[in-house]
């Protein structure tokens, strides 16, 4: 048995210990002698969140099977154990061998939502690792981050040696392989971080240069030292033939998503113009159906969850969804393991599935309009109409369901109070489809609408990357807006309304947005103490307000300011397969409310067919048109 890093004393003074002894179902323990590269993954919040992270069940199952390699864990540790971290020195450690990150060479870790940055720091700092790059020497491990914030990752590049643009399975084997045989030479970090920067999707923020125009946006990107002037997105190819964990660890504790995970597919065909994960993650490309079967039957058998749910930013674009539930509702029906559908586009077929694997006494139906008006809706190119939206809620009011959710976004571009105000009608509609359609015999009680707004934030490489963040006051003029509407709707006891922060939502735009001189503010922040940013207890504005004040950071200059699309964005450098040029086209679509059919209807010409992969090489229901 390992030796725990933390003294029993320790452990039974803090919430939680299990987020802190490691030796779960299914981790891994090498031996030492036997490792010539130590490699820590760490997801930058509280153990329960990271353990629902399925990036880095993969990574760690890929890096794991190379027989020269160990792969780690480490979670950022809760602020009562950080506190006597602190207090008494004690180094961060890796869960699976308790043994300090700083002893690794390298530390991985997983940019997941901006506001986790000031946790990035706070792992550093506990692992005895300098903040900053350029202070760090030949004996700290080399710090990596990956995932969907490094498609800006300016505001944190001073922070770390290398960011990984793209998808993990590709070239972190070819990167180990290189660092192996530099090492063996006794090449210095200097040496060694050049070299890599020559293999495609690595980035070594150290060897560019930034230069300003007097206005505060950029006037140069520059890479020094022979470094590509662009980093090319990384993409796997086929989804079948590639690193898939079919023994994932098991958490001690109730995680997040407390169940099995089976990616059925990546990427999407509907190009939400407001959605980065559907932009960044082109082209789709699906999972065959044997796979996912054998895939399923492993997870289950090796873990013992008692519930499995279909990964997709679309599970109804998946193109064998009929015959995969079919598979699962057979097989997992008799091991009473329960089956969990996000992402579904609710239409009738959905509706069908949904009543076969849920209990719709006990869950709700969930629907994602964003917008409460139809042109709204044009505008962010949801590809979804009332009519839909409408068939879709009595589809699931005919079938037994009474609580409906609806998600919506203020402060889209282009919106006005009309389109604030019809997201109340449209609940309003949907609770009176529900009385009109439902005889009152066959009723439980009322119907429950509820509606969820958040506060709209632009990201990189989409087309609103150029559109200007409403202010957090406006924010709330528009809420009021909207709850004023709402209470004059005829079934407003039937509808409840939710919203997000607007704190929160403004520095996320801060961060998204940001360049590298935003990378002082999250420093700032973080030696006042600020950490777990992304938890509301913990989240302190006056912090992120001080910090700003004190850097001379114009907060309005990157969030509130439309950006014109010539201008140098600090994310150009990074090529992701979808050109500038069409990203500045659909803006010009959306601000004139022009909708762009999907994927599967026609090609947009975004630039993806370069990959030559997944829907990119499918036959076209429609013909590609002149946009």
């Amino acid at each position: 048995m390992t030796k725990l890093a933390l003294s029993d004393e320790i452990l039974s003074s803090i919430e939680k210990p299990e987020r802190y002894i490691g030796h779960e179902v299914n981790a891994i323990v090498k031996d030492l002698s036997k490792i010539d590269v130590r490699f820590c993954m760490c997801f930058p919040d509280v153990y329960e969140v990271g353990m629902s992270h399925l990036g880095i069940q993969i990574l760690y199952d890929m890096f794991n099977q190379r027989e020269d390699t160990w792969c780690e864990r480490v979670y950022s540790p809760w602020p009562d154990l950080d506190k006597i971290m602190r207090e008494q020195d004690i180094p961060l450690f890796a869960l699976e061998s308790q043994q300090p990150i700083k002893d690794f060479d390298f530390l991985g870790i997983t940019l997941q939502y901006e506001m986790c940055y000031t946790n990035v720091l706070q792992v550093l700092e506990l692992s005895h690792i300098p903040l900053f790059s350029k202070d760090r020497t030949d004996d700290d491990p080399i710090v990596i981050g990956g995932g969907p914030c490094t498609y800006n990752p300016e505001p944190i590049a001073d922070f770390f040696d290398i960011i990984y643009i793209g998808e993990g399975e590709t070239v972190y084997y070819d990167m180990l392989d290189l660092y192996k045989e530099l090492r063996a030479k006794k090449a210095s970090r200097h040496d060694i971080l050049l070299a890599l920067s020559h293999i495609e999707g690595l980035y070594m923020p150290a060897f560019y240069d930034v230069t300003y125009n007097d206005d505060g946006t950029i006037a140069s990107f520059t890479g020094r030292e022979g470094v590509p002037a662009t980093i090319k997105r990384q993409v796997v190819g086929n989804l079948s033939d590639t690193f898939y964990p079919r023994k994932p660890i098991v958490p001690y504790l109730k995680a997040v998503q407390d169940r099995a995970v089976l990616e059925i597919q990546r990427g999407c065909i509907r190009g939400c113009r407001f959605c980065q994960a559907g932009m960044i993650y082109r082209p789709i490309r699906a999972r065959s159906l044997e796979v996912l079967k054998q895939n399923t039957i492993d997870i289950i058998k090796n873990t013992g969850y008692e519930e499995i749910t279909l990964s997709s930013l679309s599970s109804s674009d998946y193109p064998y969804l009929g015959e995969l539930l079919d598979y699962l509702i057979a097989e997992m029906g008799d091991r009473k393991v329960n089956i969990s559908l996000p992402s579904l586009r609710i239409d009738a077929f959905a509706i069908d599935v949904m009543s076969r694997v849920q209990d719709v006494k006990k869950s709700s139906v969930t629907f994602a309009p964003e917008a409460g008006t139809q042109r709204l809706r044009d505008v962010i190119n949801k590809g979804l109409t009332e009519e839909q939206i409408m068939k879709g809620a009595t589809d699931a009011f005919r079938a037994g369901w009474d609580k409906v959710k609806l998600y919506f976004m203020l402060g889209q571009p282009t919106e006005t109070d009309d389109d604030v105000r019809g997201i109340p009608i449209l609940a309003n509609e949907m609770a009176k489809t529900f009385y009109a359609e439902i005889p009152k015999e066959n009723r439980r009680g009322k119907c429950q609408i509820t509606i969820s707004t958040s506060y709209f934030v632009p990201k990189p490489f989409t087309p609103f990357q150029w559109a200007a963040q409403i202010s957090p006051d406006e924010y709330l003029r528009r809420k009021s807006v909207l709850m004023e509407t709402l209470k004059q709707q005829l079934n407003f006891k039937s509808i409840k309304y939710n919203w997000h922060d607007s704190n929160t939502s403004i520095i996320e735009g801060l961060l998204a947005r940001g360049d590298r001189r935003v990378g002082r503010v999250i420093y700032e922040v973080y030696k006042a103490g600020g950490i777990f940013d992304a938890w509301t207890d913990y989240f302190d504005e006056k912090k992120w307000t001080e910090a700003i004040a004190k850097t001379g950071i114009d907060m309005d200059f990157y969030t509130l300011r439309e950006r014109s699309t010539d201008e140098i964005l600090p994310w150009d450098y990074i090529d992701t397969g979808i050109t500038k040029k069409f990203l500045a086209r659909e803006y010009d679509r959306a601000k004139k409310g022009i909708v762009t059919p999907n994927c599967r209807q026609a090609c947009g010409g975004c630039g993806c067919t370069e990959f030559n992969v997944g829907v990119c090489i499918e036959p076209k229901s429609g013909t590609a048109q002149e946009l």
